[in-house]
């Protein structure tokens, strides 16, 4: 909204300050700070007013330490990241940006899926939530509408050099542009056009663009059958991991903020014309906005983790943890770095596998011995290092560490061919 009256301003009167909103840099750190501020400024509010509805955890007995004076510490505190999140994007973002709309859609939606589960476990009493299938229906609708909003909508298209869209065929919806770089003092033109196809980065290959397109003869209507049941794999994936993350107080909220600045820093690459030509990755028009919305994200999440650091004073749920995986899905698949997602967010994959190892190894142990036998302590994985006697803290720590190992392996990269 504050970018439309500045633009205004600046067309109309020649203020030369709301020219500073055309700078995405200036909008992103704005966006923080109202983020942080919003959070810290209402965290309290919000927190005092669900302590009062009585909107506790329900603590399953686990035989761990520090357990049971959880009890009762309220939860659904997403709904104070929904807020940091929003308040800066609808403040500074184009919202006719087709990629800030689907963001907006995936928060909204996922953090209303999020809330029915929270809400029946909370005041209808039953520990189970919302049943299962009921989320994963909510994760497919969402991942149809991501899906069939890259394939079809018009303003969602990648450049190419014209003559890699001349080779490969690509379905060329835009003129070709001329574009001058500086390379080393030397000035070097390239010719490049603008293409619809489904494209992607593929990391640590030269020449690294994947086409979905390709695996069903170059059909782009054909190929939604391919892309579509990928795009809803990766937002099922994503949003379970992170509500698997979430076990422990700050984990979630501090490895979310790390794997959002990661994106941030896509989004900035990615959406800069001259920044992409020379990292040679696909410049994807628009995607600066989403640049904005993921400082945006990274201040909610640094801003929730002062509430939910240990000892917390309130937890996401699944409000915040459905939500968080969802958004963190759909901004790596409209950035074209979904074949990151296990590096960057490796931290939800070894959660995710620490579950499948254990219950299919229990399983497997069971009909065979006739008694279940485990490999982790508990899983998911945090919860083996809590048995083990550490305090979680230090596994916190640990795991953040981890992600921040991560997150510079997934950003080098760019350059590694």
């Amino acid at each position: 909204m504050l970018y439309y009256l500045f633009e205004l301003l600046e067309q109309k009167y020649h203020s030369s300050g709301a020219g500073l909103f055309q700078f995405l840099s200036f909008r992103a750190g704005l966006a923080i700070i109202l983020s942080l501020g919003f959070v810290l400024l209402l965290g309290n509010p919000i927190i005092n007013r669900l302590r009062r509805k009585l909107i506790g955890e329900t603590v399953r007995d686990l035989g761990l330490d520090g357990q049971k004076v959880k009890q009762g510490t309220p939860t659904m505190g997403g709904l104070i990241i929904v807020g940091g999140i929003l308040f800066p994007t609808l403040l500074l973002a184009k919202l006719d940006n087709v990629y800030i709309i689907l963001l907006i859609v995936a928060t909204l939606w996922m953090a209303f899926v999020g809330f029915a589960d929270d809400y029946i476990k909370v005041f209808k009493k039953n520990k189970d939530g919302l049943k299962g299938k009921f989320k994963i229906i909510g994760q497919m609708i969402l991942g149809l509408v991501v899906g069939l909003v890259m394939i079809f909508n018009q303003d969602v298209v990648v450049r190419v050099t014209e003559d890699t869209a001349k080779k490969q065929g690509y379905n060329i919806v835009d003129q070709i542009v001329i574009e001058s770089n500086n390379v080393i003092g030397v000035v070097e033109k390239k010719k490049f056009v603008y293409v619809d196809n489904l494209l992607t980065n593929v990391p640590f290959i030269k020449g690294n663009e994947l086409n979905y397109e390709a695996f069903v003869g170059g059909s782009k209507k054909m190929s939604g059958f391919i892309f579509v049941p990928f795009v809803i794999f990766i937002i099922i994936a994503v949003s379970n991991g992170a509500n698997l993350t979430d076990g422990l107080d700050g984990l979630l909220a501090g490895v979310a903020a790390i794997v959002g600045a990661t994106l941030g820093v896509f989004a900035y690459v990615s959406g800069n014309a001259i920044t992409a030509d020379y990292l040679d990755i696909l410049f994807i028009p628009n995607t600066g906005e989403v640049f904005v919305f993921s400082a945006a994200f990274l201040g909610a999440c640094i801003g929730f983790l002062w509430f939910n650091a240990y000892p917390a004073k309130v937890f996401m749920g699944d409000t915040g943890s459905l939500m968080i995986g969802s958004i963190i899905a759909v901004l790596a698949l409209i950035l074209r770095k979904e074949l990151l997602i296990p590096i960057f967010c490796g931290i939800f994959l070894m959660e995710t596998l620490s579950v499948m190892m254990q219950v299919s190894y229990f399983k497997y142990t069971k009909r065979k011995y006739g008694e279940g036998r485990r490999i982790f302590l508990m899983s998911p994985l945090h919860h083996h290092y809590q048995k083990k006697g550490l305090h979680e803290v230090t596994i916190v720590t640990r795991f953040w560490i981890v992600a921040i190992f991560l997150a510079i392996i997934a950003i080098i990269t760019l350059k590694i061919r």
